[in-house]
C-alpha cells in the first residue's frame, strides 16, 4: 500500500488539507496515542505568512447544510516563530510516528512522515523569501504554495490567473531544491488552464479543491438579521458539499497535468477517497472530516487497505 510521491515514499494515500489538523495541540490532547496512530502517510502545516497574522474577527464559523463556512483568516505566527517554535516540534513529532509506526505489529509498512510546509504570499517575492527559509530547514521535504492571495498591486486571486500563477512557481522554482506542490483555488473560470501554468512554472505536483467562496447571513433574533455573520464578512466553505466540486475539479486538472494531483474536497470515507483516485489523483487530503473524527485519515486508509486485500 506505500505510494511514491514526488520522491518521498508514503506508507499510503492518505494525508491532511492544510489548517484542518493541528498536530501540535492535538498531540497535547491524545498524548503519545496521536503517535502510535498519526492518521497520516504526511503532515501538512498549516499556511505560514512572513509576518504574523491574527486572522479574522470572530465568529468565524458557520454550520451549513452538509458543510462548514470558515473565516479564520489563516493565523500564525510568521515564518521566524515558525521556523524557531513549531517547525522543531513538528519535525519531532512526526519522527516519533514514523518509529511508532515501525515497532507497531498491525501490518503497515514503516515509513517515516515527511512533513510539508504550506506557505503564502501576495508576490512573487514574499512567496521567494518563505521558499528559500524552507530550504535550508532539513526538517522539512516540501513546499505547499497556498496561491489563494489576492495580489497586492492587481487584488486578484494569484492562483485564479495562469499567467501571474505560472510566473510565481518558476521565481519560487529557482529557490529551492525540495518538491514544490501549488495548492490551486476553486475559485477560477479554469482550473485546468492554472494546473497546467503551475506545471510548466515547475511544479512537482498540485493539489484541489481548496474551499470554495462563501458567505452566511446572521439569523433573526441577533443583533445584525439578516448582515454578514462572519467577522471577516465572506469565507470558505468545505466538507461534503463540495465532494462532487472537488471531484469534477480533479478529474479536469488529472486528464490536463503529467504531475502527481492530491485530491480532496468532503472525503468522509474510503469510497469518497477512492472515487478521487480513480479520477487521477495520486494522493487524497481530509480536511474538515478530521474536526468530527480526529482519526478519520487512519480510519479511511485502513478502509482502503482492507478494500485492497478483499
Amino acid at each position: 500500500m506505500s505510494v511514491r510521491f514526488c520522491g518521498l515514499e508514503l506508507a499510503h494515500e492518505l494525508i491532511n488539507g492544510s489548517g484542518t489538523f493541528d498536530a501540535i495541540a492535538a498531540r497535547r490532547a491524545f498524548g503519545e496515542e496521536l503517535e502510535t496512530g498519526f492518521p497520516f502517510a504526511a503532515y501538512v502545516s498549516k499556511t505560514i505568512t512572513l509576518a504574523p497574522r491574527e486572522g479574522n474577527p470572530p465568529p468565524r464559523l458557520w454550520e451549513a447544510p452538509a458543510g462548514l463556512v470558515n473565516s479564520i483568516g489563516l493565523p500564525n505566527k510568521g515564518l521566524d516563530a515558525y521556523l524557531e517554535q513549531d517547525l522543531p516540534a513538528l519535525a519531532a513529532l512526526t519522527r516519533a510516528a514514523g518509529l511508532r509506526a515501525e515497532e507497531s505489529d498491525d501490518g503497515r509498512v514503516p515509513h517515516m512522515v515527511p512533513l510539508i510546509t504550506n506557505v503564502m504570499g501576495s508576490t512573487a517575492e514574499e512567496f521567494s523569501r518563505l521558499v528559500e527559509a524552507c530550504d535550508v530547514r532539513e526538517e522539512i521535504a516540501a513546499v505547499e504554495l497556498n496561491v489563494s492571495c489576492p495580489n497586492v498591486k492587481t487584488g486578484l486571486d494569484i492562483g485564479a490567473d495562469p499567467r501571474m500563477l505560472g510566473e510565481v512557481v518558476r521565481d519560487v522554482r529557482e529557490r529551492t531544491g525540495k518538491p514544490l506542490i501549488v495548492k490551486l483555488t476553486p475559485n477560477t473560470a479554469d482550473v485546468a488552464a492554472c494546473a497546467q501554468a503551475a506545471e510548466q512554472g515547475g511544479a512537482d505536483a498540485v493539489s484541489l479543491i481548496n474551499s470554495l467562496r462563501a458567505t452566511a447571513l446572521a439569523p433573526l433574533g441577533t443583533a445584525r438579521p439578516h448582515r454578514p455573520w462572519l467577522g471577516g464578512g465572506t469565507g470558505g466553505l468545505s466538507g461534503p458539499a463540495v465532494r462532487t466540486v472537488a471531484l469534477a475539479q480533479v478529474a479536469a486538472v488529472a486528464e490536463q497535468v503529467a504531475i502527481p494531483v492530491v485530491g480532496m474536497g468532503g472525503v468522509q470515507s474510503a469510497a469518497h477517497a477512492r472515487d478521487l483516485l480513480d479520477v487521477g489523483a495520486t494522493l487524497v487530503a481530509i480536511g474538515t472530516e478530521s474536526f468530527r473524527d480526529p482519526r478519520a485519515g487512519a480510519r479511511i486508509a485502513g478502509e482502503l487497505r482492507t478494500n485492497a486485500a478483499g
